[in-house]
């Protein structure tokens, strides 16, 4: 690992003899919240999608496993498709109204965005 000049890509060559390059580690991800305490907002987007409406759910605290657990849960219940990344969840389809029952439904804090 010592040798791994892929990551060191943008770094200027030093002549220092004692200069140890570092890298910063990621940053550990944030355990996930219980539901109750989770604040998620639904709301609606149509920026750069084609003309095409999705349901952006967004606020989720917690791993990415978790997030998708949830986005699993919302698909096949509303049966549509989606993805989750970034933290947020992407619903295809205006289902602002369904989603927010349904996270209400299942404990979470949720409330209709724009």
């Amino acid at each position: 690992m010592d040798n791994d000049w892929k990551s060191r890509l943008g770094v200027v060559y030093s002549t220092n003899p004692d200069f140890a390059y570092r890298t910063e580690g990621e940053a550990p991800e944030a355990d996930t919240l219980p539901p109750g305490k989770q604040r998620l907002i639904v709301g609606i987007d149509r920026r750069n999608r084609g003309g095409k409406q999705v349901t952006l759910i967004s606020g989720f605290v917690g791993r990415a496993d978790d997030l998708k657990e949830l986005a699993k849960t919302l698909k096949t219940r509303l049966g549509v498709g989606g993805s989750a990344k970034d933290g947020e969840i992407t619903i295809q389809g205006d289902f602002r109204d369904k989603v927010v029952a349904l996270l209400l439904q299942m404990g979470y804090q949720a409330k209709r965005g724009n």
